[in-house]
């Protein structure tokens, strides 16, 4: 029986509550040029796909999207990062799992992961982190999953996935990986869960629910 050996994380709306981050973003690229701010639905999308994708997204055209990505490069994150609320389940659960699994995270943030975890001390934390820019193609498709599989040298099965959106159930089973849903009953998963903390019950005395 092949145990868990590694436990990969999403960083937003997982490791952290961006919804603030995340609006006050987007939404000061899209009045730079006029635009309304974000309907419900928008938002949706820019949670879960990378810039690139949210920028076509919510622009339209070539000439729209080039000119806001040249605004949010000279913009930046640097103002958003502390908008961004860790989990405070997060830091205990990674000191208390961390010498019996492989850590990573599998985002589809791109350039700002990195900036993410030094600004709030989780740099050392994971052994891996793989964005967007790590790999061909983003989530939904396995590629970030199997990045983490491939480097740890483990099957999918071996590790586990925790998501909070479509795009990670469709990620994790795209790869063949157990998923742990984050705080989302909608979504298809081996299990739920509402606080981080209740990770460590599942990977401990119920560990056998993601062996293969």
């Amino acid at each position: 029986m092949n145990m868990t050996k590694a436990v990969i994380f999403d960083c937003d709306g997982v490791m952290f509550d961006t919804v603030k981050a995340n609006t006050a973003y987007y939404n000061r690229v899209l009045r730079h040029f006029g635009k309304p701010e974000m309907t419900p639905a928008q938002f949706d999308f820019i949670q879960m796909h990378t810039v690139g994708e949210s920028i076509s997204f919510l622009f339209g055209d070539n000439q729209s999207i080039q000119a806001a990505h040249v605004y949010r490069d000279m913009m930046g994150y640097e103002p958003f990062y502390d908008l961004m609320e860790i989990e405070p389940d997060l830091k205990p659960l990674l000191k208390k799992i961390g010498s019996r699994f492989n850590t990573a995270i599998a985002t589809n943030r791109s350039d700002t992961i990195g900036r993410v975890l030094e600004v709030h001390g989780l740099e050392g934390y994971f052994d891996l982190v793989v964005s967007s820019l790590d790999v061909l193609r983003p989530k939904p498709y396995p590629d970030p999953l199997l990045k983490v599989t491939d480097c740890f040298n483990i099957e999918p099965h071996q590790a586990i996935y925790i998501g909070d959106s479509d795009l990670d159930q469709q990620a994790a089973q795209a790869a063949g990986m157990p998923l742990v849903a984050y705080r989302n009953r909608s979504l298809t998963a081996d299990a739920h869960i509402d606080r981080l903390n209740e990770l460590e019950a599942l990977l401990g005395s119920e560990q056998s629910l993601f062996s293969g």
